[in-house]
């Protein structure tokens, strides 16, 4: 202990005091280092508050390089300001290069200001997800079917750039699908990684139709080397089907009045008294895995 408090004691007390200070103020230069200082640690992330933060940093050593080489006369001061500042410089130069790199398409960009910005994904991680649909927005003219019931089989998963989509069973209209929806996100959602299937549903253009596509073999395997990207796809795709669902939810009812409501799973049995009783399981027969689009037995369409 005694050693170590003669240590502490040597590192405070043993060297000079200062008895007097100057009166003098330091000069203007110094002065604008310091605001830079200050400013500059004000700084945001993302690739641009990063090119704020280490432009005005390297401005501050670089102004603190100047003073010491001028005021204090000082080449250690000097030197250690001066590295700094090229390090700033350097790392400026650097992050504006990543920025000029992730530079996209006017519709990406579109689409990460409208859905991914907001959710604050980076343009490092989006640049990832563009790259996977190899950085393509396909056309779907008008009446041109994107996907038919029964023969398509299910291996992408498409988002809506523009346009309006026309959803069908059997003939019979089910629903629309808007920018920024998923055209097939319940199709994805019934299928496991390893399994195939074909479409339950028709896809037609309404409209001259843009859509952004993702190859099923290549998404999984972004979402392997990437786990927050899954996670923003899995939270992307339920809340499209749930949209979707309450779009169906809106179009049924059952009968003398009453409407089929997805959230009071135990009415449709009710509103249904002539159906067998069904042995309890862990999930309601209609809402087991399965493509949300297929519509519950026994309800029919409001027109109908």
């Amino acid at each position: 202990m005694g050693e170590n408090a003669s240590f502490w004691e040597s590192l405070i007390y043993a060297h000079p005091t200062c008895t007097t200070w100057k009166q003098e103020a330091e000069g203007s230069i110094y002065h604008l280092a310091s605001i830079f200082f200050v400013v500059g640690f004000m700084g945001g992330s993302g690739f641009f508050g990063l090119l704020y933060v280490f432009s005005l940093l390297g401005l501050g050593f670089l102004c603190s390089s100047v003073w010491a080489w001028l005021d204090v006369c000082a080449a250690d001061i000097f030197s250690w300001n001066f590295v700094l500042f090229a390090i700033c410089f350097v790392q400026f130069v650097y992050v504006t290069y990543q920025v000029r790199s992730v530079a996209f398409d006017r519709e990406f960009q579109e689409l990460y200001s409208a859905l991914f910005q907001p959710l604050g994904i980076s343009l490092t991680v989006y640049r990832k997800i563009v790259l996977c649909c190899d950085a393509e927005v396909i056309t779907l003219e008008k009446e041109h079917c994107y996907a038919m019931q029964g023969k398509t089989p299910i291996d992408k998963l498409s988002l809506l750039v523009s346009g309006r989509i026309r959803v069908t069973v059997d003939g019979e209209f089910l629903h629309y699908i808007f920018p920024l929806q998923f055209l097939d996100s319940p199709e994805w959602d019934s299928l496991r990684p390893t399994e195939e299937g074909i479409f339950q549903v028709t896809l037609t253009a309404e409209t001259d139709c843009r859509y952004v596509a993702w190859r099923r073999k290549k998404l999984y395997l972004l979402f392997a080397k990437h786990r927050f990207i899954s996670r923003l796809f899995s939270i992307l795709i339920g809340s499209d089907i749930a949209e979707k669902l309450y779009a169906l939810n809106d179009r049924v009812h059952v009968g003398q009045g009453f409407r089929y409501d997805i959230r009071l799973p135990n009415f449709y049995h009710v509103a249904l008294p002539e159906t067998p009783p069904v042995q309890p399981s862990h999930q309601p027969h209609h809402l087991q895995r399965g493509s949300p689009r297929r519509k519950p037995a026994g309800v029919t369409n409001c027109g109908s």
